[in-house]
């Protein structure tokens, strides 16, 4: 039961990430179609989850959604960990005042949410994908800089880093050799929690027309437009709001289990 939490993790995660890549090769029906004769249809053997309110299949609409997410999840968290992780290194490496610096940098763009940078990057370039992936990604740099500074800081009080460092070894070389291996757990169960961060976030920016146009479907816009059938027609907000809540559940999951099987001082004491 230790590993129950990774293992449930693994199986959320992997039901999003294996719907959407089916949804690259077949879908019950295509997701942008409209049909008139369709409209607000109940679950049954055509529609296994029912039509909205165009007649656009419900459960295609989830699968290609479902897309959209892991790309913004993977781009973002890719993003913030290619700038967080070597200004986490440096800081944590060089100490004092670029250190301060980098800090006191991640404190100020802390104070400019996804959301807000949304926002201002929608207003100067207009609201698409790239916008919500670079929005997020920026705004959780300060995480991954902050968890990789605290790991690096331990990492170089240890005696084969002071070692390496008396025998001359340049500071990229300890970084690399050194650092990197040993903050990558801490840096991999960040990037399992930023990726539910991420993928809660776009669904929020497409529920207010800041992320993925139309007609490309994403479960925000999708519980957008099941507000005008609450409550005639609840399913319509629930099942993306459900695959929502899966996919943030399965990577917050992943990463507390991740965290209980790579952090030594998390382990039973037999």
């Amino acid at each position: 039961m230790k590993r129950a939490n990774l293992v449930a993790g693994i199986v959320l995660v992997g039901l999003v990430i294996v719907t959407a890549l089916v949804s690259l090769l077949w879908t019950p029906y295509d997701p942008v179609r409209v049909d008139p004769t369709a409209v607000l249809a109940p679950p049954g053997a055509d529609h296994v989850l029912g039509t909205d309110g165009f007649g656009i299949d419900v459960l295609s609409r989830l699968m290609v959604s479902a897309r959209t997410c892991v790309l913004v999840g993977l781009i973002s968290v890719g993003i913030a960990a290619v700038i967080g992780v070597p200004l986490g290194i440096v800081a944590g490496q060089r100490g004092g005042w670029l250190s301060e610096l980098i800090m006191r940098g991640s404190d100020i763009l802390y104070a400019f949410p996804a959301l807000l940078l949304a926002i201002l990057l929608a207003a100067a370039l207009g609201a698409s994908t790239v916008t919500a992936m670079t929005a997020i990604g920026v705004a959780t740099v300060p995480a991954f800089a902050r968890v990789t500074r605290a790991s690096t800081l331990q990492v170089m009080s240890q005696d084969y880093v002071l070692a390496a460092r008396a025998s001359g070894t340049p500071p990229v070389t300890i970084a690399v050799r050194h650092i990197l291996p040993n903050v990558a757990p801490v840096v991999g169960v960040q990037a399992s929690v930023a990726f539910g961060i991420a993928i809660l976030a776009e669904a929020a920016l497409s529920y207010l027309g800041l992320a993925t146009p139309p007609p490309t479907p994403t479960w925000g816009r999708m519980l957008r437009d099941a507000q005008t059938y609450l409550f005639s027609h609840p399913a319509l907000a629930v099942w993306p709001g459900l695959a929502i809540g899966i996919a943030v559940l399965g990577c917050n999951l992943l990463g507390d289990g991740l965290r209980d099987l790579l952090d030594p001082r998390l382990k039973e004491v037999r």
